[in-house]
C-alpha cells in the first residue's frame, strides 16, 4: 500500500458470508473484488463460482432457480452460475446418477481465503467418498491479480483410496445477458464438429449464431475437436470479450451448450474429460495419484 489509502479493503477484497434468506439460506460465499472483477465463490456446492462482474456488469447466466441450499432435483436447483463444476461421478444424464454428478452438491473445506498487495487467493478442498468405495480428492485453488481481469483456477485430483479408481469431470462455464446478448461471436479453431443430437444436427445451420431469445427455443449442443483450447465470446456492442482457456491435455474435450430460450438465455462452454451421457469413459487414477486441470478465465475491453 501507499500513502493515498491505509486499508487494502478500499481497492480490493476479500468477503465471507451467508446468505440468509430464501432458497439460498445458509449457503457460504466468499466475494472476491480484486478492483477489475469480482467474483462469488460457493464453498457449500463444490467452491464453484457463483456470478462474475467484469467493471460492475454481470457476465453470467444466473437461472430462474437462482442460488439453492436444498439438494433438490437437478431442474429445480441448476443454478447455471460462472462454473458449474460436473463430475466425478457422472457429467450428463445417465440412468442411475445425478444428473451432471454430485461434485457440485459437497460442500468444500476452505483452507484459505486471502487478499494481499498482491492478489487474491482461495483454496478449498472438496471429499467425494464412500464406505467401501471411493476416496477422490479435490483441492481448488482460485487466484486473481489485483487490477487484473483474469482469474485461474487450478484443481489437483488426487485418489487417496489404496486401490485403482475411476473420474470424470466437466467444467460448465456459462455467459448470460448482458455479455450474451443479440450479434455477439463465438470464436474458436475447430477441426471437426459433431452435433450431439438429431436437433443440434438440424441447427447446425446457426451454429455460431446468437441471437433474441426465443420461446420455448429447445436447447442445442456440439462437440468440438479444438485446435487449440482457447475459446471465446465476443460482444462488440457491451465493446468486451470473455475468453476460456484451459488445459487440453487433461481435458481433450470441448463440448459447447446453446440454450436461447426466453428465460433461460444462456451460452456454455464446457472443457471435459470425455463425452457425456451415454458416451461418458470414465477416466482411470491410480492409488494415490494427482491429476492437475487449469481453467482461465480472462474478461478484457475491445
Amino acid at each position: 500500500m501507499n500513502g493515498k489509502i491505509s486499508n487494502l479493503a478500499q481497492v480490493a477484497s476479500v468477503r465471507r458470508y451467508t446468505m440468509t434468506e430464501g432458497r439460498g439460506k445458509g449457503l457460504d460465499v466468499i466475494d472476491c473484488d480484486n478492483g477489475k472483477i469480482r467474483f462469488l465463490l460457493n464453498a457449500s456446492k463444490g467452491l464453484d463460482v457463483m456470478q462474475v462482474y467484469h467493471d460492475g456488469q454481470n457476465t453470467s447466466f444466473l437461472s430462474k432457480n437462482a442460488f439453492v441450499a436444498k439438494d433438490d432435483g437437478f431442474l429445480n436447483r441448476f443454478e447455471g452460475g460462472m462454473l458449474y463444476t460436473c463430475g466425478l461421478d457422472n457429467a450428463g444424464n445417465r440412468d442411475g446418477y445425478v444428473q451432471h454428478g454430485r461434485l457440485h452438491t459437497l460442500p468444500a473445506e476452505i483452507v484459505r481465503a486471502e487478499c494481499t498487495e498482491t492478489e487474491i487467493v482461495v483454496e478449498g478442498v472438496v471429499r467425494d467418498t464412500a464406505l467401501f468405495g471411493q476416496n477422490l480428492v479435490l483441492r481448488r485453488t482460485y487466484r486473481a491479480k489485483l487490477g487484473a481481469g483474469t482469474f485461474t483456477l487450478e484443481d489437483k485430483l488426487t485418489n487417496e483410496a489404496f486401490v485403482d479408481g475411476k473420474y470424470c469431470l466437466l467444467y460448465h462455464i456459462n455467459s448470460g445477458y448482458p455479455m450474451l446478448n443479440d450479434g455477439a461471436k463465438i470464436l474458436l479453431h475447430a477441426e471437426e464438429i459433431t452435433p450431439c443430437d438429431d436437433w443440434s444436427k438440424k441447427n447446425l445451420y446457426r451454429l455460431y449464431d446468437i441471437c433474441e431469445p426465443t420461446a420455448g427455443d429447445m436447447e442445442t449442443c456440439y462437440y468440438f475437436a479444438l485446435k487449440t483450447p482457447v475459446v471465446s465470446l465476443v460482444n462488440e456492442k457491451l465493446g468486451k470479450k470473455f475468453t476460456v482457456r484451459y488445459s487440453a491435455e487433461t481435458l481433450p474435450n470441448f463440448l459447447m451448450w446453446k440454450s436461447f430460450a426466453c428465460g433461460d438465455y444462456a451460452l456454455g462452454f464446457e472443457p471435459c474429460t470425455s463425452k457425456i451421457g451415454k458416451e461418458l469413459k470414465m477416466q482411470p487414477i491410480g492409488a494415490g495419484e494427482t491429476k492437475t486441470f487449469c481453467v482461465e478465465f480472462i474478461f478484457e475491453r475491445i
